[in-house]
């Protein structure tokens, strides 16, 4: 261990992991959250158009909310697909149009650009690795 300390090494590869680190962390977005609540919506719409937006942002939340990832989450949090479409039922307009543009950005998972920058760092630490080990990595078999 003190060899590895003393080889000069050490030091730049901890302020690299830390500098990784801290890159790492700063790119992560911001938590979002939204309440909905059980109490029913009794409003009637003002005009026809705003009935049709409704009944558009529903399909769009109905679509979103049948599909397998998001199906299983509300089943992991002990919600049926018709249990929460009963709720959202019971929002007001304002509320359904906001969830209904927020399925737009619904992810599955990541886009990649995450992958891929993990990916980047791992091949920029190997490449540090071998530099400061100068060609001192040695593979022997028994």
């Amino acid at each position: 261990m003190k060899n590895i300390q003393r080889s000069g090494y050490a030091q730049p590869l901890a302020l690299y992991l830390i500098m990784a680190l801290i890159a790492l962390s700063t790119f992560s977005g911001p938590a979002e959250a939204m309440y909905v609540s059980a109490a029913p919506y009794h409003a009637m719409a003002d005009h026809a158009g705003r009935s049709f937006e409704r009944a558009a942002d529903l399909a769009k939340i109905q679509a979103a909310i049948e599909s397998r990832i998001v199906r299983q989450k509300l089943m992991d949090y002990g919600l049926s697909p018709a249990d929460a479409m009963a709720r959202v039922e019971k929002l007001s307009d304002e509320q359904i149009h906001v969830l209904a543009s927020h399925t737009d950005s619904l992810q599955a998972g990541s886009d990649g650009v995450d992958v891929l920058f993990g990916l980047v760092i791992v091949a920029l630490l190997v490449v540090v690795l071998v530099f400061l080990l100068q060609g001192r990595i040695e593979i022997r078999s028994k």
